[in-house]
């Protein structure tokens, strides 16, 4: 695999409603979101840029290398908060930027150099990571969203909902694993620079409204989005109490 440069950008608020603070909660003695800029000089970007409104979280990448983009405080999502990222930095149009949540501690190196990869070999101005899925219990699960591809390996559709769906067997049968082509959508993305500010300029859609999903403005939009395979697991994000007690058990154990 050819891997082109790319930026990572994490973006990473305070105000999060299930973990207040997460960025600056603990990990391993560190705050969770110095672990994440860790990661994303690890991949070997040609710039890592840690997006926030708070000096706090700022302060806690102090020393790593890495460049701090003060935004505002009202964004609705991270989306929102790169494109103004990208209006401050002065990045190219066509920069390839991976977007690393700033609750991704345990990301793999190899799944940013995948989706950057994903992007590079594709006109969509979008790319992101799905894995099989193999069991039952998250094809049904509506936290975990499905993703369905065409056959160049762009996506037709994401849901909440079990896609694609199995007409005949599914009426009788919904407990054995489930059959290919069933994908678990992993939300890392990629996004060229310019397209930013053009999916930031874009109302919520009815889809995305219908099934909380960002990611089908894009498709409503009528742009693409690539989808790879991650490489490797991809370990949950940290978004709650019980999730951070599981990233410290897990952080021990390694």
């Amino acid at each position: 695999m050819s891997i082109p440069e790319f930026i990572v950008a994490i973006p990473a608020r305070f105000a999060a409603s299930r973990l207040p603070g997460k960025p600056l909660r603990l990990l391993g003695g560190e705050p969770i979101v110095r672990h994440v800029a860790r990661r994303a000089l690890a991949a070997g970007a040609v710039e890592v840029v840690l997006a926030t409104d708070d000096a706090r979280i700022a302060e806690a990448v102090s020393g790593l290398g890495v460049a701090v983009c003060l935004t505002r405080s009202d964004h609705p999502s991270g989306t929102d908060r790169l494109a103004e990222c990208a209006a401050q930095r002065g990045w190219p149009p066509g920069a390839i930027v991976v977007n690393l949540q700033g609750d991704e501690p345990f990301a793999p190196v190899s799944a940013l150099h995948t989706v950057a990869a994903a992007l590079a070999a594709s006109p969509a101005p979008v790319a992101t990571l799905a894995t099989p899925i193999t069991d039952s219990a998250t094809l049904f699960d509506p936290n975990a969203v499905k993703v369905v591809v065409d056959g160049t390996g762009h996506a037709l559709y994401f849901s909440r909902a079990p896609i694609p769906w199995h007409r005949d067997r599914y009426a009788v049968d919904r407990v054995s694993a489930p059959e290919a082509p069933c994908l678990r959508h992993i939300g890392m993305y990629a996004y060229r620079a310019g397209f930013l500010a053009t999916i930031s300029a874009l109302p919520v859609s009815p889809l995305e409204r219908l099934e909380a999903l960002e990611q089908l403005r894009v498709l409503e939009a009528g742009q693409r989005i690539a989808v790879a395979l991650a490489p490797e697991p991809f370990p949950p994000g940290i978004d709650t109490e019980e999730d951070l007690r599981r990233a410290e058990a897990a952080w021990h154990a390694a």
